[in-house]
């Protein structure tokens, strides 16, 4: 591990001073990702700004018109939260899905949705990574194994799949993020935060020099009482998605008058599945048509030579997924 400065902050200001006045300092939360990386070489930040017991970022609040989660409040807290499960099913769902208890009790939102991909030859220095570091060619396209990447979204330079869960439930539900800096305060929709690879894939998210995500906000709506999150992965007990998917219903008798989908552990940004959205508004909700709006999820992926397998699994998760929202949406 390199030799880095440290500075705790006493408050969000603090912490934004300190990060815009230093060049190559990271934020460090949980430290559930950073810290690994740190090890591997793979991040080399010349400080970190440790922003943990900051108060005004913890907690969170669900209202009759949005629910506000601190940046800071950890995984496991707002998981098994009863008033959330209740308000929205796949919000809590995709937070204990997402990692072994040891990790959720220590990891914080905020660093939940700006996590590392967990592709190996980023990990690895050893290998060739666009994303690591630039125009260094990518191993995976390279003719490495590509059974883990993405399959949506990929470009010619990176083929890294985002590895999170809870961003999928954000996106499919309108979040908004705030970010705050030295320069004040901005709001993102959540959907404009993470950028897809292009010709850059070492820059991932919208974010600027100095901002951090203080707050994540979703507006309550009816489909989040008929929402699920479904995970299809190797190990039951903890790994990353092969597949999944946070879908919301909104009936209005026997026809849907909303829903929401949104994939995950296949596509190298959380990815709002729009096309099979539009599948089910306005018609009555079947098995039949769950499977549709499954594959019309897919319909655009691009597999590599190991990840074909990811299109008849995403979309079975998928329709697996509207079958148990529509029960929730039924009452």
């Amino acid at each position: 591990m390199r030799n880095f400065d440290y500075h705790r902050a006493t408050s969000l200001q603090d912490a934004a001073r300190h990060l815009g006045a230093h060049e190559g300092w990271q934020v460090l939360a949980g430290g559930t990702t950073m810290v690994d990386l740190v090890k591997l070489d793979v991040m080399k930040p010349t400080g970190l700004v440790d922003i943990s017991g900051i108060p005004e970022m913890q907690g969170m609040q669900v209202g009759p018109s949005s629910i506000r989660f601190g940046a800071l409040a950890r995984m496991a807290d707002v998981g098994d939260d009863a008033t959330l499960r209740s308000a929205c099913p796949a919000l809590s769902e995709s937070l204990w899905k997402a990692a072994s208890p040891q990790l959720r009790n220590t990891a914080r939102l905020g660093g939940n949705v700006l996590q590392q991909t967990r592709c190996p030859y980023y990990r690895d220095t050893s290998y060739a990574c666009n994303k690591r570091e630039p125009d260094s060619g990518c191993a995976a396209l390279d003719g490495g194994r590509t059974h883990l990447h993405a399959i949506l979204g990929g470009s010619k330079q990176c083929v890294a799949m985002y590895p999170g869960d809870w961003a999928q439930a954000l996106i499919a539900f309108d979040a908004v993020v705030t970010v705050v800096s030295t320069t004040g305060v901005r709001r993102i929709p959540f959907a404009n935060l993470h950028r897809l690879p292009g010709d850059s894939p070492e820059i991932e998210t919208t974010l600027k020099r100095g901002e951090i995500i203080a707050m994540i906000e979703v507006p309550v709506v009816p489909a989040m009482k008929g929402s699920h999150y479904l995970k299809a992965r190797d190990r039951e007990s903890y790994a990353f998605a092969a597949a999944s998917a946070a879908v919301g219903l909104a009936l209005d008798g026997n026809r849907v008058s909303d829903a929401r989908i949104a994939l995950g552990g296949v596509a190298a940004k959380p990815w709002r599945a729009s096309a099979a959205e539009a599948v089910l508004k306005g018609q009555v909700f079947s098995e039949a048509l769950a499977r549709e709006a499954g594959r019309a999820a897919f319909a655009n992926a691009t597999p590599l030579k190991d990840s074909a397998y990811k299109i008849a699994l995403g979309a079975d998760v998928v329709a697996g997924a509207l079958m148990t929202a529509h029960q929730r949406a039924k009452g």
